[in-house]
């Protein structure tokens, strides 16, 4: 057999594997999925401006109704605690109502008295009426004496005197009857009308109701659904009349008050729909829509207003603010006033 002659050449080494080419890819791999990452969220971001104005400067707003007692006196019976919920005409508490039912009896009793007044008035005009209609009476009878007396005066029948004693008659009965009628007039006036239409008596009728009124209003009734909130009051302490004592927060309507920059006022209108997550329950939504627009910015109605005529300016966006009521409530979620929300409002 035979074999090859050996040679001096060595043998060419081989190229070795690149352990470095996927390494090579995969930077510019992990710069694109950033990059289109970073794309997609923009573009979202973007898509979602367009279709939506979002705010977290919001707020939770209700109704709060001021309690006010409408008598004065002192706290006979308190009904409620602070923080408690009520209801439509629950008890809320009582002033002690002992004056106020005397001060009723009086004017019962004093309209009583009216009454019994103007019957007595009324008699007296009756008795001037029949007093006018019998000098009226009289006053005819004298005038035909004075006529046939007259009469048989120029035939010579009677003397001179005779018929200056009838013309003196007919006169004095001519002046009892404007006497009488004077008299009439006069208790007339003191009567100024008959039956319910008299001023006198209308006046203790109203003084009764009046009475009747302040001794219901010792009674204080809840005026609507909501929450005791600042009830410092207790039994045995004096009211004033329309003395605030507490309040109650309105139950049944709650709204957001949201401050959006000035830019994307144009885009918002009332009746377009919100959803809102209060900051109380991150994880229930609530649904709402835009009630109204104000008609300045947040500052323009601060206690004090800034001055931007004067000292450096610098431009700042402004806030407006924009009321979204709440078209969704849930008893498991109750809402307090005064705590952040944040507001989207779907705007195309």
């Amino acid at each position: 057999m035979k074999e090859s002659p050996p040679t001096d050449e060595p043998h060419a080494p081989r190229a070795p594997a690149s352990r470095f080419a996927p390494r090579k890819l995969l930077k510019p791999l992990i710069t694109l999925l950033i990059l289109g990452a970073a794309g997609l969220m923009a573009w979202r971001y973007w898509q979602h401006e367009q279709l939506f104005c979002v705010t977290e400067n919001a707020y939770v707003g209700a109704h709060v109704v001021q309690i006010a007692a409408q008598v004065s006196g002192p706290v006979s019976q308190l009904y409620v605690q602070d923080l408690q919920p009520v209801h439509t005409g629950d008890e809320l508490f009582d002033i002690d109502p002992e004056s106020f039912e005397l001060a009723l009896d009086e004017a019962r009793a004093l309209l009583q008295v009216a009454r019994e007044s103007v019957n007595q008035e009324s008699a007296s005009v009756q008795a001037a009426e029949a007093e006018l209609v019998q000098r009226r009476a009289e006053l005819q009878i004298a005038k035909s004496n004075e006529r046939r007396i007259l009469d048989l005066v120029n035939r010579k029948f009677l003397s001179e005197q005779a018929g200056e004693t009838a013309q003196t008659q007919a006169e004095s009965a001519a002046a009892a009857v404007d006497a009488a009628a004077a008299n009439l007039l006069k208790t007339q006036s003191a009567l100024g009308g008959r039956g319910p239409e008299n001023a006198t008596i209308q006046a203790a009728i109203a003084r009764v109701e009046k009475a009747t009124l302040d001794l219901k209003r010792t009674h204080v009734l809840a005026p609507g659904n909501g929450q005791i909130a600042n009830l410092t009051l207790r039994a045995g302490s004096t009211v004033q009349a329309m003395e605030p004592l507490f309040t109650i927060i309105d139950a049944d309507e709650f709204w957001v008050d949201a401050n959006f920059l000035e830019t994307e006022v144009e885009r918002l209108h009332p009746g377009q729909h919100a959803s809102i997550t209060v900051d109380m329950y991150p994880q229930h939504p609530f649904d709402g829509e835009v009630q109204s627009i104000s008609g300045g910015s947040g500052a323009a109605f601060s206690l004090l207003p800034p001055q931007n005529a004067t000292g450096n300016w610098v431009k700042v966006r402004q806030r407006v603010p924009v009321r979204i009521r709440l078209t969704t409530l849930d008893a498991r979620f109750p809402l307090r006033i005064g705590t952040s929300a944040q507001v989207s409002v779907r705007v195309q």
